[in-house]
């Protein structure tokens, strides 16, 4: 793929090439979505889903459906046309529609390396206008596919297109590093904002750098950053609470979880919300303290905070995971009589659940009855499956699995994949097994060491020694590669 921009690797430090220009002037935050999206509109042109209204139309003007339907697909084959092109440089006088259409298809998509290239054949069009909000959006992309260098190389992009950074700029950017765990990066254009006119960090950039420091259970930066707030007298707001709070559930620190709690509590500016709620239920039912889940679901309810459709979801899954069968069902019951519809999580929660209790019969119940409500069984379903009919000795369920599969078009994943190569490599079928790892190359989902273990063990245990070290020779070679990718990131 074309590079954007010849760039510097990410650790280099953009403040001297900011602070050569005029001084910048930031006309733009983040939105209250969590400072993850630019709501506003762009003035020359938007990257954004130009779809048909929705509203229903007049009983004096109905459209013809068949006309409809024809220029749906028009705009289909333009957007196809604009992703085949982007793998040449010569095309410059495209439909700024379609091509507008194509890059935020492929960033809602978090495929990143077609939305670069469409990005750069943007870039390449006569009537393309630099934007700041089309950089946040594939910074934020980028942030979520993990490609902290393809980030830096954006950025410097950006810079060399004469656009000055905004407050949203700098903050994907933040996140892109935190997401990948790269703290030192992140931390440094931080410093780097502060020293740019009007665009100092602000909550939202601080609450972003504390969720991505939780992540890695870096508690000993997220004191850094609290200080640093207080230094410059920044408030923390709902999302910085709520990060922290999730944080320290998720990595089982429930004292200073619950001192969080009362901390946010005390402060005027900001409440418990179903946010807060959804991580004290998670945290306390991973951590198989149920009575601590049950008190502190009574405790919202009585602060006025209603529980979500995830907050059931969560109960179930915390109550299926310590065997208590009766109380998963007095949720879904409740769920019921109060008109929360189930969602796929709630119907993949339910399956894993009786998968693993070996609750065969059960598991098949639920899954029929998802099928039955028009529920699209997908690839977690699948691996539930899968997994519980290898475990009870049911191949021929898995070669029933297989075969739905094959003939639907659901999407299927590298877990999916690990899943079922290791049901047949448990079984003995090694011929399977290989046209499986073939198959699983062929859809482009990439092996990953879970699949290269569960091939060596099954080789081995058939006695296929020879196979066994070919498969440790590729998961070597595999993970050099991807080792060598990392470097300079």
């Amino acid at each position: 793929m074309k590079h954007l921009h010849p760039s510097p690797p990410p650790c280099v430090t953009w403040s001297s090439s900011i602070s050569s220009t005029a001084p910048i002037t930031c006309s733009t935050k983040f939105p209250t979505e969590n400072h993850q999206n630019s709501s506003k509109p762009l003035p020359s042109f938007r990257v954004q889903s130009l779809k048909r209204s929705s509203k229903p139309l007049s009983q004096g003007l109905q459209k013809d459906p068949k006309k409809d339907l024809s220029r749906i697909l028009r705009t289909e084959a333009a957007i196809k046309g604009v992703e085949n092109k982007a793998k040449s440089w010569k095309h410059k006088q495209l439909w700024p529609k379609a091509v507008l259409e194509a890059l935020d298809d492929a960033i809602k998509g978090c495929q990143w390396q077609n939305a670069l290239m469409i990005f750069e054949l943007l870039r390449n069009q006569y009537w393309y206008e630099p934007r700041s909000q089309t950089y946040t959006k594939l910074l934020m992309m980028l942030s979520k596919c993990k490609q902290p260098k393809e980030a830096s190389q954006l950025f410097e992009t950006m810079l060399f297109e004469g656009l000055k950074p905004t407050v949203d700029v700098f903050t994907a950017l933040v996140r892109a590093y935190g997401q990948s765990g790269l703290f030192r990066h992140a931390f440094s254009i931080v410093e780097d904002m502060k020293s740019v006119a009007d665009c100092k960090p602000d909550v939202y950039t601080y609450s972003v750098l504390i969720s991505c420091c939780a992540k890695f259970n870096r508690f000993d930066l997220i004191e850094r950053v609290l200080a640093d707030m207080s230094y410059l007298g920044i408030e923390c707001n709902n999302v910085t609470y709520n990060s922290i709070i999730d944080g320290y559930g998720k990595a089982g620190m429930f004292e200073k979880m619950e001192n969080s709690l009362t901390d946010m509590i005390e402060n005027e500016n900001c409440q418990p919300d179903i946010f807060t709620l959804n991580s004290l239920i998670g945290s306390y039912g991973n951590g198989g303290k149920i009575d601590q889940m049950e008190k502190w679901y009574d405790e919202f309810q009585l602060m006025g905070i209603k529980p979500d459709i995830k907050t059931f979801n969560m109960m179930i899954k915390s109550y299926g995971k310590a065997g208590i069968y009766d109380k998963m069902k007095t949720v879904m019951d409740f769920m019921e009589r109060r008109f929360f519809t189930p969602t796929i999580v709630t119907y993949n929660t339910v399956v894993e659940v009786y998968g693993k209790a070996g609750e065969i019969e059960k598991m098949d119940k639920h899954f029929k009855k998802m099928k039955h409500v028009g529920m699209k069984p997908n690839s977690v379903t699948y691996c539930s499956l899968v997994s519980a009919y290898s475990k009870a000795g049911l191949i021929e369920k898995v070669d029933s699995i297989l075969r739905h599969v094959e003939n639907s078009d659901v999407v299927l994943d590298t877990p999916f994949f690990n899943c079922i190569i290791s049901a047949y490599g448990q079984a003995g079928d090694l011929k399977k097994m290989g046209e499986l790892f073939l198959a699983m190359r062929e859809r482009k989902c990439k092996p990953n060491s879970t699949t290269y273990t569960c091939m060596i063990q099954a080789y081995n245990t058939q006695g296929m020694t020879e196979d066994a070290k070919k498969m440790e020779d590729m998961m070597i070679t595999s993970k050099d590669s991807l080792d060598t990718k990392l470097i300079g990131c």
